[in-house]
This record gives C-alpha cells, sequence and structure tokens, in this order.
C-alpha cells in the first residue's frame, strides 16, 4: 500500500520586501512579493527523502491562502512533490492559527494520509503551533521539532536536537511531524522538474468542500487578532566621535549612558 504523505507549506511575504498590515490589522499581502515560506522547504525535502526510500509513497502538498498561494504549491511541485491541494475562500482572510489548524485538518483528512510533515514554523507569523494543533484534531501522534526523520515498518523516528541533549523520538503512524532548518538543505528544481509542475494536478477547495462555516474561521471565528500596530520609527543617523585622545573614554560614557555597561 502506498505511504500517503501530506506536506503543509504557507505562501508567505517575501522577508526583504517592504511588509506592512493593512487597514484590518491583517498583513498585507497584496503590496509585496510571496513565495514558498523558506522553513517549509525542508518539510518538501525531508518528504521526497522519505519517499525515495519508500517502496511506493505520494507526496501532496496543501496550502491553505489566497489565489497567489498556487505559487507555493508549484514550487514544491517542481522540487518532486507529486500533487497539491489549494484551499481557497474569501471567508479564510485573517484566519488565525487555530482556525488555520481547523481547515488544514478536515483538508487533510478528506484528502487521505499516513504522514503529515510541516516546517517548524511559517517565515511570517514564527509561532511554530500549527503542527500540535493538527495533531489534536486528527487524534494522532505528534513528533516536532526534528532534524533527522525518517519511516519503516509503520513507525516515523526522529532525532530533536535540544541545547543540553539530543532525543530519540518514534510514534506509530499515522502522526504529525515538523523538521527543523537543520534537516537538510532543500533541493533547488531543475528545468524538468519545473517543466514537469505545470502539469501536475492541483486541486482547489473551497469552505463548502470540507463542510466548514464562514463563522468557524476568518477574523470572525479568530481567538487572535491584533488590536493596533505602529511602524517602526525610521532610524536616526549615528553619533560620529573624531578621536582626538578621549574616544576611549567618549565610547565609554556612550554605553555606560546606554546601560550597555
Amino acid at each position: 500500500m502506498s505511504l500517503r504523505i501530506v506536506v503543509t507549506v504557507k505562501y508567505v511575504p517575501d522577508a526583504t520586501g517592504d511588509r506592512h498590515f493593512a487597514d484590518d490589522l491583517t498583513v498585507d499581502r497584496d503590496d509585496v512579493d510571496g513565495l514558498l515560506s523558506e522553513l517549509d522547504e525542508y518539510a518538501v525535502e525531508q518528504a521526497l527523502q522519505i519517499a525515495d526510500e519508500a517502496d511506493d509513497a505520494e507526496i501532496t502538498v496543501l496550502t491553505v491562502g489566497p489565489e497567489d498561494a498556487k505559487d507555493a504549491l508549484r514550487k514544491a511541485l517542481s522540487m518532486g512533490a507529486d500533487k497539491a491541494i489549494h484551499v481557497e475562500d474569501d471567508d479564510l482572510h485573517g484566519t488565525d492559527a487555530i482556525g488555520t489548524s481547523l481547515v488544514l485538518a478536515k483538508a487533510i483528512e478528506k484528502a487521505g494520509y499516513d504522514l503529515v510533515i510541516s516546517g517548524m514554523a511559517s517565515t511570517d507569523g514564527t509561532m511554530g503551533v500549527v503542527p500540535a494543533l493538527l495533531a489534536e484534531r486528527l487524534g494522532v501522534p505528534q513528533v516536532t521539532l526534528l532534524s533527522e526523520v525518517s519511516v519503516e515498518d509503520g513507525v516515523v523516528k526522529g532525532r530533536r536536537d535540544g541545547d543540553s541533549a539530543s532525543e530519540q523520538l518514534e510514534a506509530s503512524l499515522p502522526a504529525v511531524v515538523s523538521v527543523t532548518d537543520q534537516s537538510g538543505e532543500a533541493r533547488y528544481p531543475s528545468f524538468k522538474g519545473i517543466m514537469a509542475a505545470k502539469k501536475k494536478p492541483v486541486e482547489a477547495w473551497d469552505l463548502s468542500d470540507l463542510d466548514l462555516e464562514a463563522e468557524e474561521v476568518g477574523l470572525a471565528g479568530a481567538y487572535s487578532v491584533v488590536d493596533s500596530a505602529t511602524e517602526r520609527p525610521a532610524r536616526t543617523a549615528g553619533t560620529i566621535v573624531k578621536d582626538e585622545g578621549e574616544g576611549g573614554k567618549q565610547l565609554a560614557e556612550f554605553l555606560a549612558g546606554q546601560k550597555f555597561i
């Protein structure tokens, strides 16, 4: 029987762009380029490596997001994933992590799975809680923050590296795992992979396909919302000290004034 792997990915604003909030204090995604979250590339890579070692495996990449989120799916498909699912609905605007985990869980159940792989966090929200929320909603074990992962005989195994020790963990499938940016460099899509991705299937689902109501997601159903936001002040010119024999003293006085020493 084929090993069914679902990789959750996210389309995020480019960190090098001018990111800001929209009028409703949600992230403005219209005025900045987006891309596949870098941390999710590691999840795709680990799924590909697991599939390479399996006798038979199928990788589905899943995202929840606006129309442009298809770009994230195409990137994952060009890396080598087999097919994709895009959950898109206007009522998803403003959905928080808890709501996102609900939508993802419904989609994963509908798609069918043995193993769910996620990145350790998204590069925009950086909450890192969705894998655990997913496991709770699906009612399966979670093995998170792995720097090494493998699957053998219906068991997923991995190593979690901490500050003072490394742990060897395992769980019976079905299960949810998340991988860190230490799990192995993600492969770069080849030209052949990019061309092949254009022909791979991408299913489009909305809330009705998942038997969800608008009130359960979006800003209306969010447990956490942004109340206010203030733009970071523009950087001011630094103080230039011309050293005429007193430079060291002036530097010490400045550091003491800033309570650095």
